[in-house]
């Protein structure tokens, strides 16, 4: 079986798949060709929103993969590493990241409205009141949802600022950068604290509510 992976990973290693975009393009003609040989494909109103609640799925695991990397990795990481070798983080590794990091929270934001909205107007407001502290579906999706809206309120409008100070994108003294990258790494502290409990509630409403 190792020998036929290995095989087939080399075959498509001529075909480009060392270039993300080829990869990327590869995963989605693979999900086209076994969506719709499987029957999985039906366009109508479930369809679509299994659609968007798919892609909800994959920006979610962008956004809290790419916040866990910084908490569980870059952040405890950085002590160990070199003076002369930070500069590559901060000016290579970092932006880059941040740059999906932050893209992810808003789609993954803006596609989970799109789901709770398809389900009526109606849908959106009870989500939005908890459906009343009842429990269930409604009061359990919102609680993941105002969590996640806090959570990537925070990546705009706090993390992502002090980050631009703190990596030196916007001209700043050095007083400015260290108080910009400690409130940064508070609010992403702060924003991983609150991932536990979001991906519960919102694992809960599909499994429990």
């Amino acid at each position: 079986m190792k020998k036929v992976m290995l095989m087939l990973i080399e075959a498509l290693a001529k075909l480009g798949l060392d270039k993300l975009n080829r990869a990327l393009t590869f995963g989605g003609v693979l999900v086209a060709v076994l969506a719709v040989s499987s029957g999985a494909v039906k366009l109508d109103h479930n369809w679509f929103s299994f659609l968007f609640r798919w892609m909800h799925v994959i920006a979610g695991i962008m956004w809290i993969g790419l916040l866990w990397y910084f908490n569980f990795v870059q952040i405890p990481s950085m002590p160990k590493i070199p003076d002369e070798q930070k500069p590559a983080i901060g000016k290579v590794i970092a932006p880059a990241a941040l740059f999906w990091f932050r893209w992810a929270a808003l789609a993954t934001v803006v596609t989970g409205l799109i789901v709770i909205s398809m389900k009526g107007m109606g849908a959106l407001t009870d989500a939005m009141a908890l459906g009343y502290f009842q429990g269930g579906y409604f009061t359990y999706i919102g609680i993941g949802m105002w969590l996640g809206l806090i959570m990537a309120f925070n990546v705009w409008s706090i993390i992502w600022p002090n980050q631009k100070i703190a990596l030196g994108i916007v001209d700043a003294t050095a007083d400015e950068k260290k108080a910009a990258a400690r409130v940064a790494m508070l609010t992403s502290r702060f924003n991983t604290m609150f991932s536990i409990p979001m991906l519960y509630f919102m694992v809960a409403a599909q499994n429990v509510g």
